[in-house]
């Protein structure tokens, strides 16, 4: 199944502790990307309404940027061109559709999948500039 909890971003309500709210980026992570990486958190505005963001580049390839305050996925982009592991991010669902040419299965040889199972982007940290809004 999805390995519900795994690869998940999660938020807490800080005065009880009890979950407000829970993303998972890679349902049945079949590559161990673990997604470890930092979260950003931004006030920006979005198409007219300020929004109290996170941002996560994950190793799975993509950056993900979601509402801190109910966690609605805001958007889904790929690092980059290279990563062809998923088709694209299904918005209304929020899961990352496969690419089954680049998955991992017992009668199927994938190669040249990106990210590799090291991951697309590591632990190293990154930084937002509000005064020009630019991660």
């Amino acid at each position: 199944g999805d390995n519900k909890w795994t690869m998940t971003i999660m938020a807490r309500n800080a005065d009880d502790g009890m979950l407000k709210w829970g993303y998972q980026k890679t349902p049945h992570d079949e590559w161990d990307y673990a997604g470890v990486n930092v979260m950003m958190l931004s006030d920006q505005n979005i198409d007219g309404k300020d929004l109290k963001l996170v941002a996560h580049p994950d190793r799975n390839g993509i950056i993900y940027t979601l509402n801190r305050v109910n966690g609605d996925l805001v958007r889904a982009d790929f690092l980059d061109d290279t990563v062809n592991v998923w088709t694209h991010v299904d918005m209304k669902t929020g899961i990352p559709v496969r690419n089954p040419e680049y998955g991992t299965r017992m009668d199927h040889r994938g190669k040249d999948i990106c990210p590799s199972a090291m991951g697309y982007h590591d632990q190293a940290h990154d930084s937002y500039d509000p005064e020009r809004g630019l991660f």
